[in-house]
């Protein structure tokens, strides 16, 4: 942090436990059929590929929820209320909250982030540009189960708001999703809210076209995961020996991305081998697809109640906002 913290500005570290690449790649590979978390995906390289995803014509998630916040953002301020404590879990940029801010006039705001150092850097320029505003930046993971810092206790909020967009609730089985939203239900207590994007079905072409741009940005996105490997376990991946495949599984209702070996090899990661056969792959991400009424479902599920949903004419996408029962 620099010497010149703006007096609205916070910070609280709880740590969070570095994960062991190594060994989650070795199991992840050791499976039957291999997998590797999409959660490695996000080095800096990576993290500048996904930022040109989102900038592809295919890709319409990213742009379509961002219409739909600010054309709704007035709407979405009178059902919240001013005055509340607004968390935002994986805040990264906080590129989305910057679309509500002057429309909510929360309390203070809370951007949650593994990164330490991104969270600093984000949260030092949020602050700066909105003054007004108390930011209580919180490194932490927020996968695991969360309590706010005592500090925050003092805080006069009318309510606790979890804003969650980018849908990636999607990332999570829907049994997971369930767990996952239960835990911000206990953490927001009776009247909260949540503010959520969810990805919504569609025309399977469309979904598969998301996945896979002409430009080829989500391939090397998904490939960069294997150059990581390489550079930081010592791994020895020929990178033009596998290939990005992503499609929609309607059995599942999600969009898996896979890389697929060409041929059959060995790679060796640090000093562990492992055999892949021509056309095997490894499972790097799901996106899981809902429609308004079965998300509703799965929310109320883990204790929220319904209160408004907005969709882009299209149908594309979704944003919801609920509360604790």
């Amino acid at each position: 942090m620099t010497t010149d913290t703006p007096s609205n500005l916070l910070f609280c570290d709880y740590h969070p436990t570095p994960t062991d690449f190594l060994a989650e790649v070795r199991s992840g590979l050791n499976l039957k059929n291999k997998q590797i978390s999409p959660k490695f995906f996000y080095d800096h390289r990576g993290s500048q590929l996904f930022e040109a995803i989102c900038e592809q014509p295919e890709y319409y998630q990213t742009r379509t929820e961002i219409e739909i916040l600010r054309h709704n953002k007035a709407e979405i301020a009178e059902l919240i209320g001013p005055d509340c404590l607004l968390i935002e879990p994986g805040s990264g940029n906080s590129q989305k909250v910057r679309i509500l801010l002057d429309a909510l006039n929360p309390k203070t705001y809370i951007p949650i982030d593994i990164s330490k150092q991104h969270l600093e850097q984000t949260a030092h320029t949020l602050a700066g540009e909105y003054p007004w505003l108390t930011i209580f930046s919180l490194c932490a993971d927020f996968t695991t189960p969360l309590a706010l810092p005592k500090a925050l206790s003092r805080e006069k909020a009318t309510r606790r708001v979890v804003f969650f967009p980018g849908s990636s609730i999607g990332n999570f089985e829907p049994r997971q999703a369930v767990l996952f939203m239960r835990g911000l239900a206990q953490l927001l207590g009776s009247g909260g809210g949540l503010l959520i994007g969810v990805d919504l079905e569609k025309d399977h072409d469309r979904l598969n076209a998301a996945y896979s741009d002409k430009k080829g940005v989500t391939a090397e996105f998904n490939l960069n995961l294997l150059r990581r490997i390489n550079r930081e376990l010592k791994g020895d991946f020929d990178l033009c020996q596998f290939q990005h495949c992503a499609f929609y599984n309607g059995s599942e209702q999600r969009i898996e991305m896979h890389l697929q070996s060409r041929i059959k090899q060995t790679v060796a990661i640090d000093s562990h081998r492992f055999d892949f056969n021509q056309g095997e792959r490894i499972h790097t991400e799901n996106s899981y697809k809902y429609s308004v009424e079965s998300f509703q479902g799965y929310a109320a599920e883990a204790g929220f109640s319904a209160v408004r949903s907005w969709t882009d004419p299209d149908r594309l996408f979704s944003v919801h906002y609920f509360k604790v029962n």
